[in-house]
């Protein structure tokens, strides 16, 4: 299978390197202190330890395309169109949003599951990162906030998104494609960062059920992406002086957002010449003359309103360039002819022409289905599909149904429709399955048992840290590689010795293996600590405390009975996938400390959270299947 960066030559590598460091927050902006921590008891933290080392063309972008979706299922070799049991649903639901409750298990198993797909899909959009954020006040300026310095209310908004937008399978397949295109909100420097992450997020969101090549020219005029990867004010050349445009872009435009290193056959299986050797999908020729196409972009100014701030003695912008589409300035656009992929730009092409032949050539390349499908499928359902899996999503890519290619609506459908991502034979194999991301665990918790903000602010921060926390967090990728990469093996393992990859395991190790238990048992007991959580600043003040708590309210309806808490909890984390050896193992520890329908309050949360935690530490649940 591909590995993104195996094969990259070392400069290159070199060049990216600086991209993984992180900006530093002011110490008021870490709001994830977690106080006067109540301990859960040593029998439910004793089994939690043993269960975590368990083995263990452009199309219209909302096209009304109903009738297609209702026959994608029969078209990709779907044989099972409903589900059965409330296991099923809800295996379902934890791959298509990544929580399940009662209600969702209802709605999926009162509908097919294209059915309920097409409702999800005429969702209308939910309120906007960019609007929560002026919402919140992160737009004022203000020499003591900062916020066009700062980059933490961008974490408050993805977060915030995350747990309550109401188009939660939108937000999913928006997580995914961040995750594909990355942005980094560490990598950004720039006033109004958090502004111009939260546009960058809405853009995908907006374009999840579009098409690919909207949603590629998009990205590549996206503000944040062109400070990102160098497009914002990349110069044509200039003989006198030597200077060539930026190919940072070009290059990972090609690299890593449509066709990757390596011819691939629609199934995702790599190419071979005469000689058994793989073949590559460019050179270092078409990286120079694509590079030409995206020079004379920059930010779009047009709207800019400057206010001087005494205090800081610089003039701070308004935060309209933080989301407008950047501006051609055709004098710093390059006039030279571009060859690259089969494709040519005669020269004095204009700037926009330029682009359109250069987006349409990416977009157009077979390699584009099976190299975005793939990776798609190894975020939503499995890390290591077979070679038809890829094949039936990228030919959805190519077509879906009604001669459209790059309909995103009927990738997602085809991801999740598919047998082998609906048959119950996957429960049972060893190669399928993907390792849960940990900030998706998060997700998951919170929804799941309803969390809230009892003052609105949202403030679960930048989470990153490895030690700690949760070791990912939202849009905080620290490379344009993603936090993992596609093709990673865990070396000196069972995977390596199967050529079988797990992504995810690039990011695990004893610190992230401990500092996620040891952050999950007070998060899942207290909730999230916020500081000033009636200010949208980070400061401090009397209303400190556990702002973010979740509810449990079915859980604490069952609280008396241990066996019964677990089965409902096996059911909406792990789609019933606990092991009956696992829940034995947990009833019995949670059976240690008696629980009665008289019990304080105090006591019967006490025993919700050990239950919860155990669950969500537990191998089974780990790997999601």
């Amino acid at each position: 299978m591909n590995d993104l960066t195996v094969d990259r030559p070392e400069a290159a590598k070199a060049e990216h390197a600086q991209r993984g460091s992180t900006t530093s927050e002011p110490e008021s902006a870490r709001d994830e202190r977690q106080p006067d921590r109540r301990t859960l008891p040593m029998a439910a933290l004793a089994a939690a330890a043993l269960a975590a080392c368990g083995d263990g063309s452009d199309g219209a972008a909302d096209s009304d395309d109903g009738a297609t979706l209702q026959g994608l299922q029969r078209r990709i070799r779907g044989g099972y169109h409903s589900a059965r049991s409330d296991a099923e649903a809800a295996r379902f639901l934890l791959q298509a949003q990544a929580y399940a409750t009662t209600a969702d298990i209802a709605a999926v198993r009162a509908n097919t599951f294209a059915n309920w797909l097409g409702m999800q899909y005429a969702k209308p959009v939910g309120p906007t990162g960019w609007d929560w954020l002026n919402a919140r006040g992160y737009a004022t300026i203000d020499s003591t906030t900062r916020y066009f310095d700062n980059t933490y209310p961008g974490d408050y908004m993805i977060w915030n998104q995350l747990m309550t937008a109401p188009d939660a399978l939108r937000k999913r397949c928006a997580l995914a494609l961040s995750e594909f295109f990355v942005v980094g909100l560490s990598g950004l420097d720039f006033a109004w960062r958090s502004h111009g992450i939260a546009a960058w997020w809405d853009l995908l969101v907006a374009h999840a059920f579009g098409n690919f090549r909207q949603l590629l020219e998009a990205v590549t005029l996206n503000p944040a992406m062109g400070y990102y990867l160098n497009t914002k004010g990349n110069l044509k050349e200039n003989t006198a002086t030597g200077r060539q445009p930026d190919e940072n872009y070009a290059r990972e435009v090609m690299q890593l957002f449509t066709i990757g290193l390596y011819q691939l056959n629609l199934d995702g299986t790599e190419k071979r010449d005469a000689q058994g050797n793989r073949m590559e999908t460019y050179t270092q020729a078409d990286v120079t003359n694509l590079a030409r196409v995206f020079t004379g972009y920059d930010v779009d100014l047009s709207q800019n309103v400057n206010t001087y701030d005494a205090v800081l003695n610089r003039n701070i912008p308004n935060t309209t360039a933080a989301r407008l589409p950047m501006a051609l300035n055709a004098s710093r656009h390059s006039t030279l002819a571009a060859s690259f992929l089969g494709a040519n730009v005669p020269a004095n092409t204009p700037g926009a022409a330029a682009l359109k032949t250069a987006l349409d050539t990416l977009f157009n390349h077979p390699n584009v289905g099976p190299f975005f499908g793939r990776q798609m499928i190894q975020r939503l359902v499995t890390s290591n599909p077979s070679p038809a899996y890829v094949g039936r999503v990228a030919a959805a890519f190519n077509n879906n149904g009604s001669g459209v290619r790059g309909d995103l609506k009927a990738v997602w459908s085809a991801i999740l429709l598919d047998d082998e991502a609906r048959s119950p034979a996957g429960l049972t194999q060893a190669s399928f399955g993907r390792l849960r991301e940990p900030m998706l665990r998060l997700v998951q918790w919170g929804r799941t048992f309803d969390i809230s903000s009892a003052l609105g602010s949202w403030k679960i921060g930048d989470l990153s840290n490895a030690a700690s926390q949760l070791g990912q967090s939202p849009l905080r990728s620290p490379s344009v590689f993603n936090f993992f990469r596609p093709g990673y093996v865990p070396p000196s393992t069972a995977l390596a010795t199967r050529k079988a990859v797990a992504p995810e395991f690039q990011i695990v190790n004893e610190s992230t293996v401990g500092g996620y238990l040891n952050y999950l048992q007070g998060v899942v007991r207290n909730g999230l600590y916020v500081n000033a959580p009636d200010q949208p600043n980070a400061g401090s003040n009397a209303s400190n405390g556990y702002d973010l708590t979740a509810a449990y309210t079915g859980e604490l309806a069952l609280v008396a009975d241990a066996a019964a808490l677990v089965k409902r909890l096996s059911l909406l984390l792990c789609g019933d996938q606990l092991s009956a050896s696992t829940q034995t193992l947990i009833v019995n520890a949670l059976n240690a400390t008696p629980v009665t329908a008289a019990s304080t309050d105090a006591v019967k949360r006490n025993r919700v959270a050990a239950a919860v935690l155990m669950v969500m530490a537990s191998a089974e649940y780990l790997v999601q299947k």
